[in-house]
C-alpha cells in the first residue's frame, strides 16, 4: 500500500505523462502547458496551447474498501482496511491565444486522450520520480485510467460549478490508491488446541428444537406447581433435553427433564411441588417465565430452541375465610414464595389491593405471609385472588363434574 502522497504522486504522475507525451502524438503541440488549476483560473495569463488537468471528485473505492491487503493480514489476524480511493479527473483543452481558429485545442484533447488511452495503466517508473518519498508503485494493485462517461447534462451542472464558461473537455477515473492505515494491526497468538482432546470443530446435521405452542393444563390461564405443561413443537426429543424455565426474578434458570407427550410432536414438563420437591417454595417465583429446550449430547454443542412466554400462578391460602361487614384484614400464604421487587396485588371480588406487609420466613420451605387491609366490604361472598407480576392464582376447584369456584379462595362477609 502507500502513504499519504499517493493522491498527490497520482497527479503530477499524469501532468508528467501528458506534459511528454503529447507533443510526441502532435509535433505541433510543442508549446503545450500542462497545468493543475480549476478551471476558472487554469486560463489566467497564459495564451499558448494548454491542457489543464483537475482533480474535481475523490470517492472511496467500494471494492477494497472492506478488504484485508493480500500478504499483510493472515488468517485470524485483524487489521483496519486501507484507505481506497477513486480519483476523478477533469481534462479541458485551449488553444492558442484568446481565439482557437484552427482548432488547436480539440487537437491538444485529442492527443491528450490517446496519450492516456496508451498508459492505461501507469508506470511505476514513472510515479517514483513524480514526487519523491511516495511509495504508490509499491502498492499491491496496480494504478489504472479509464474514461468515466458523462452526458452533456452532467458536464453542464460540473462547469455551472465552476462558475465559468464550458470549455471542451474529458472525464477520466483513476483506481484504486491504496493508503495504509495507520492503526495498529492485532494478531492473536497461535492455537495450541482445537477443542477437547484436539478433536477440532464438532457439527450437528439436525436442526434444533422448534417450540409452537404450550398448553396449560384445563386451559386455564397459567400454571401452577404440581401440574404438568405440554409442549407442541418440531424436532422435539427427550434425549439429552431439558426445558430451561427463565425469569428475571431468578438469579439462575429453573431446568427440569420432560417426558414424552401424548402424541408426536408435543412433550410433558410437570412443575413438582413442595410435596415431591422440598426446594420448590424457594427454587421458583411465582410471576411471568419463558420456557425452552435446551438439548446438551455429550460430544456436541448445545442446542437452543426459541422461546414461549409462560405464567406461573401463585398457589395461596386465605384467613379468615368468613368474617363481618365493615374492616376486614386478611391474611395469606402464598407459594412459591415471592421475591423481592415484584409487583403484589389483591383481587378482592372487584376490589383491587396493595399489600399492608409481606414477609418471608428464614426458613426457605415456608411460604410467604402477606397481610390486606380492606375497609367498608359490604355483606357478600368473595373470590380472593393474587396477583404476582400479572400471573393470577386459579381460584377455581376441578374436582367435580364442571368446575367452580373454590370455597377455600372465598371470604363470606355477613
Amino acid at each position: 500500500m502507500s502513504n499519504a502522497l499517493a493522491i498527490a504522486a497520482t497527479t503530477r504522475t499524469l501532468r508528467n505523462l501528458l506534459q511528454l507525451q503529447m507533443p510526441l502524438v502532435d509535433t505541433d503541440l510543442s508549446d503545450l502547458e500542462v497545468t493543475l488549476q480549476p478551471p476558472d483560473v487554469a486560463r489566467k495569463g497564459i495564451s499558448k496551447a494548454q491542457l489543464n488537468l483537475f482533480l474535481y471528485q475523490v470517492v472511496a473505492n467500494v471494492a477494497w474498501r472492506n478488504m484485508d491487503m493480500p500478504g499483510q493480514v493472515r488468517a485470524g489476524e485483524s487489521a483496519a482496511p486501507a484507505l481506497a480511493l477513486n480519483l476523478h479527473y477533469m481534462i479541458t483543452a485551449y488553444g492558442r491565444g484568446e481565439t482557437d481558429l484552427d482548432a488547436i485545442s480539440h487537437r491538444v484533447l485529442a492527443a491528450a486522450m490517446s496519450t492516456l488511452h496508451d498508459s492505461a495503466v501507469l508506470d511505476g517508473n514513472d510515479i517514483r520520480s513524480a514526487l519523491p518519498g511516495n511509495d504508490l508503485a509499491d502498492q499491491f494493485e496496480r494504478v489504472r485510467i479509464t474514461p468515466l462517461p458523462q452526458s452533456v447534462e452532467e458536464l453542464s451542472k460540473l462547469w455551472t460549478a465552476y462558475q465559468t464558461n464550458y470549455r471542451v473537455s474529458a472525464v477520466y477515473e483513476v483506481t484504486v490508491i491504496l493508503i495504509d492505515s495507520r492503526q495498529v494491526m492485532r494478531s492473536p497468538p497461535p492455537v495450541l488446541r482445537r477443542g477437547p482432546q484436539d478433536r477440532g470443530v464438532s457439527t450437528a446435521a439436525r436442526a434444533a428444537a422448534v417450540l409452537d405452542t404450550l398448553a396449560y393444563p384445563r386451559a386455564q390461564a397459567a400454571i401452577r406447581l404440581g401440574e404438568d405443561l405440554i409442549l407442541n413443537g418440531r424436532q422435539l426429543t427427550t434425549e439429552y433435553t431439558m426445558a430451561r424455565f427463565s425469569s428475571l426474578r431468578l438469579d439462575a434458570p429453573v431446568e427440569v427433564a420432560p417426558q414424552a407427550g401424548g402424541r408426536a410432536g408435543s412433550l410433558k414438563v410437570h412443575l413438582a411441588d413442595t410435596a415431591e420437591d422440598a426446594n420448590a417454595a424457594s427454587r421458583w417465583a411465582p410471576g411471568i417465565y419463558t420456557i425452552g429446550l435446551v438439548e446438551q449430547s455429550p460430544t456436541l454443542p448445545a442446542l437452543l430452541s426459541n422461546e414461549l412466554p409462560l405464567a406461573l400462578a401463585p398457589i395461596i391460602t386465605v384467613s379468615p375465610l368468613a368474617a363481618a361487614a365493615g374492616a376486614i384484614t386478611l391474611h395469606l400464604t402464598c407459594l412459591p414464595r415471592i421475591r423481592d421487587g415484584q409487583r403484589i396485588f389483591l383481587l378482592f371480588g372487584d376490589r383491587v389491593v396493595s399489600p399492608q406487609s409481606m414477609s418471608n420466613p428464614a426458613d426457605p420451605h415456608q411460604p410467604t405471609d402477606l397481610v390486606f387491609s380492606l375497609s367498608s366490604v359490604a355483606a357478600g361472598t368473595y373470590t380472593v385472588r393474587l396477583r404476582v407480576d400479572g400471573a393470577d392464582s386459579v381460584p377455581v376447584d376441578f374436582s367435580g363434574n364442571a368446575p367452580v369456584f373454590a370455597t377455600d379462595q372465598q371470604v363470606v362477609v355477613t
